[in-house]
């Protein structure tokens, strides 16, 4: 079972959003203050919310949030004890979610908030069906290594799992939280949202977005760590596809 406190917040929790932006995090400090100022310029003619879901973290991550939490009325913070690991941290955020839309950034700064508005646009075309819209980063700040890892997991999704977006890994992603309620949960799930969502039959949808270098910190991840785990990982994904009852879809059980 997940360890979960609440360390606080100032928004009632009965109040409907129109978004609640997840973003779960561990050893982020220095990139958080950023973060939100950029989302609520982004936002801000929208009815929003912000969870933090904080995985664990044994820097200054906790201290930031908390300073930030006296500032912003829409600030939300949640705090696992011990590191759950990132799909963990994003479902506790999108459980505890007050709106029917959730968008998901990488805590790091690399991805643009300023994307976010019009992705939700996009997806407000689409309320009558399950729908996850990815994004695909443009000139991709990253090292030669992460790049090529990254290529080659595309094209192990794409042969094996069928998955055509061109960028499923990147962390910048609206969907309606319907959908994500619907997917089968386990770890790293997050890395194959595009894949679980077409087994349900939703929408998946590309949208090309701004990419950032990392300013402060380093990855939680390495690239042998990476390849290691997924390959187990689709492994599991190839078995829950081959397990989707026939004649059935999300879209169906939806309307």
């Amino acid at each position: 079972m997940i360890a979960i406190i609440s360390i606080r917040t100032k928004l009632v929790m009965t109040k409907i959003t129109e978004i609640s932006v997840v973003i779960p995090v561990k050893n982020e400090a220095g990139n958080i203050d950023q973060l939100i100022k950029e989302i609520a310029k982004s936002l801000k003619t929208t009815n929003y919310e912000i969870i933090y879901v904080n995985d664990g973290s044994v820097d200054n991550t906790e201290t930031e949030l908390k300073n930030n939490l006296k500032q912003n009325n829409r600030l939300r913070v949640i705090s696992h004890k011990i590191s759950q690991g990132q799909s963990a941290a994003l479902r506790s955020g999108v459980i505890a979610s007050t709106s029917p839309l959730i968008a998901t950034l990488d805590g790091d700064g690399q991805n643009d908030p300023s994307d976010l508005k019009k992705m939700v646009e996009l997806i407000k075309k689409y309320n009558n069906e399950l729908t996850l819209i990815g994004g695909v980063r443009i000139n991709r700040k990253d090292s030669k290594t992460r790049l090529w890892a990254s290529s080659f997991a595309k094209y192990c999704r794409y042969f094996l799992l069928k998955d055509k977006h061109p960028d499923s890994g990147c962390g910048i992603k609206v969907f309606h939280k319907e959908l994500f309620i619907k997917l089968p949960y386990f770890d790293h799930m997050h890395r194959f949202l595009s894949a679980l969502a077409l087994r349900e039959g939703a929408n998946v949808l590309e949208f090309d977005v701004k990419h950032r270098e990392r300013i402060v910190g380093s990855s939680n991840y390495t690239n042998i760590g990476r390849l290691l785990v997924g390959i187990f990982d689709v492994l599991g994904v190839i078995w829950l596809r081959k397990r989707m009852p026939k004649n059935t879809s999300s879209r169906e059980i939806y309307k």
